[in-house]
């Protein structure tokens, strides 16, 4: 009988892993995206757009379509899914899996400074520049709107929502990004204090080192935690590992996953 694994995606992670099991005996996908990137990147497996209605309409969801194994490879930030998918776990017995990519850390010459929110790193801005790259994507920049004294530079893969500062300029890019490139940025719209989440990833790690290279200051929003009890793997293979399918490449053992 077929398994069927339910991946919550949207990152390079979720890609790496449906292709992963793509083709594999005995198993089949299904990634759900939640819609906000109009042109996302191209999935093996079948793909699922649009919320499931909570916690509970991810329990049903998982029962109807008799899934038996959930794994959470959303973005370190997507807090409220994780959530939902630890209670919607909890509710049917389905195994759970959250892949959280390790963050980005501080290395010699950085010049970081730690904001646990949005509205925490718009408290810091004032203080430390007067033009600012501001990379922690299009939603929550309401956080940032009162900053009307300030110049920003927005850059995300869509536009953006508003409110936005009043003073912006939007770039509409999607990484991943050099260092070359992003240091030409940062000299071109003289840039002198960088705003990010901590996303972790090499995608869109350059901008970091251009900061460190040019000596910028850099505010960094820390991931939320997980929820009690849940510890992430931070990679592709340790997923595998987890859910019993052997190493990648391989052909799942005898028995993993059976279907229930």
């Amino acid at each position: 009988m077929t398994a069927h694994v339910l991946i919550l995606g949207g990152t390079t992670e979720a890609r790496r892993l449906a292709a992963e099991l793509a083709g594999r005996p005995g198993l089949r996908t299904t990634t759900s995206l939640a819609g906000r990137v109009t042109r996302p990147a191209a999935l093996d497996g079948a793909v699922r757009t649009g919320g499931f209605g909570g916690a509970d309409g991810l329990a049903d969801w998982l029962r109807a379509h008799r899934v038996d194994a959930l794994v959470d490879a959303t973005h370190p930030f997507a807090g409220t899914i994780t959530a939902n998918a630890v209670r919607a776990a909890a509710a049917t017995g389905v195994p759970l899996v959250v892949l959280r990519r390790p963050g980005w850390r501080p290395g010699p010459g950085d010049r970081w400074h730690d904001a646990g929110s949005p509205a925490g790193a718009a408290a810091a801005l004032p203080g430390l520049g007067r033009r600012v790259f501001l990379t922690t994507g299009r939603l929550g920049l309401a956080a940032f709107a009162h900053l009307a004294d300030l110049h920003f530079l927005v850059r995300s893969v869509e536009p953006p929502e508003p409110p936005l500062p009043p003073d912006t300029d939007v770039l509409l890019a999607r990484g991943p990004f050099t260092v070359e490139g992003e240091t030409d940025l940062l000299r071109a719209h003289r840039i002198d204090v960088l705003v990010t989440k901590d996303s972790g990833g090499a995608a869109t790690a350059a901008k970091l080192t251009a900061a460190r290279e040019l000596g910028l200051p850099v505010v960094v929003v820390r991931r939320p935690a997980l929820p009690d009890g849940v510890r992430a793997v931070p990679d592709v293979p340790a997923v595998l590992d987890r859910l019993g399918l052997g190493a990648p490449g391989q052909a799942p053992p005898s028995g993993a996953l059976r279907s229930r």
